[in-house]
């Protein structure tokens, strides 16, 4: 195939979907004829006896399938591509995304498309929000990886972000600049990803010995307009806060447009703190501190588990199924003020 390949210029690819006489293959009859002319040429004979995909290794299949349900109604899911596609280049695999905006027709129909091709080497199915999923029932068949996504009976190796342990990273680093009054402006309370960084925002509080105050506390739709309208809300409460915690960067952006209509400066009166480390937050007026959503690295991980296992269990190794949560770092930049705390003077007791 790699001959043929190279003396027609087509991919292995859609050699071998010819040679194997593949169904649902979408060629053009003149790329089939040339295929054929050139296995001919170069003394190559069908045979009947073994199918031509039976000497193809793990390690010699070089395509993986990228099934997401979108990849433009968010930068996030792109950044996981990237990482994908970059991992799976440095292995000698190509990586082949299909977008299905949700929709399980679409779904069974790329897996129909792609599934017969002897070269693919297994799925990386990947969801925009993190979230439970119920896969597909043609992914019992081949290697599958989750990304951003996980099943209830965890059968799959799958990857998410650690997002419990950045809201606390996030809250953290606000407590140690000396905050004690920490807005919160959360996403939409049904994702996963809003639940779990309130949680760590909760835990961060209380281990600093702190009371969670529920007034702190709003809830955003991850819109810079719900940053806005929210930190307004939030500086209308009688003992505000001196600094917001916003869950994405987008509200965070919000956040400081409402501090300046205020006539408020970001960080001198109140500092801001977002999540995500999107383009935007290097560029805003002061650029944005911020959390990294590690979008790249939950791609490189999805590929090289997917490596992984096949690689085990072509060498008849166990294949052990991991579900793991990725870490992103804090980025420091110019929207938080460490704020000295006076330290209290000490009383001695003086007998008379």
């Amino acid at each position: 195939m790699t001959d043929i390949a190279k003396l027609t210029g087509v991919s292995q690819s859609t050699v071998s979907l010819v040679l194997n006489n593949a169904t649902g293959a979408k060629f053009s009859d003149t790329t089939r004829n040339k295929v054929l002319k050139a296995a001919q040429d170069l003394g190559y004979r069908m045979t009947t006896r073994e199918p031509l995909d039976a000497a193809i290794t793990a390690d010699e299949k070089n395509l993986i399938v990228y099934l997401a349900d979108e990849i433009s109604t968010s930068p996030h899911p792109v950044v996981n591509i990237d990482g994908a596609r970059d991992t799976a280049f440095a292995n000698g695999r190509m990586l082949a995304v299909y977008s299905t905006h949700g929709n399980a027709e679409i779904e069974r129909q790329v897996l129909d498309a792609t599934l017969t091709n002897p070269n693919v080497l297994g799925v990386i199915y990947a969801t925009v929000y993190t979230r439970k999923v119920t896969l597909p029932a043609a992914l019992s068949k081949v290697p599958t990886v989750l990304l951003n996504c996980y099943t209830s009976d965890s059968e799959l190796s799958s990857v998410v972000p650690a997002e419990v342990a950045g809201g606390h990273t996030a809250t953290e680093y606000l407590l140690n600049a000396g905050h004690r009054r920490i807005g919160y402006v959360n996403g939409e309370p049904w994702q996963d990803a809003s639940r779990d960084r309130l949680k760590g925002y909760r835990m961060a509080l209380a281990t600093a010995d702190l009371p969670f105050a529920a007034e702190l506390v709003r809830e955003g739709d991850w819109s810079s307009g719900s940053g806005f309208e929210q930190t307004l809300s939030l500086m209308r409460e009688s003992n505000p806060p001196t600094a917001i915690f916003c869950a994405n960067d987008l509200m965070a952006l919000g956040a400081i447009e409402a501090l300046k209509q205020l006539g408020l400066r970001v960080p001198e009166d109140v500092s801001i703190l977002g999540y995500d480390d999107q383009e935007i937050a290097r560029h805003t007026h002061p650029p944005l501190s911020t959390v990294v959503l590690p979008n790249y690295e939950l791609g490189r991980w999805a590929v090289e588990t997917l490596l992984q296992e096949e690689h085990n269990r072509a060498a008849g190794a166990p294949v052990r199924r991991r579900t793991v949560k990725l870490d992103g770092p804090l980025v420091e930049r110019a929207s938080v003020r460490v704020i000295t705390v006076a330290k209290q003077p000490e009383i001695n007791n003086i007998s008379d």
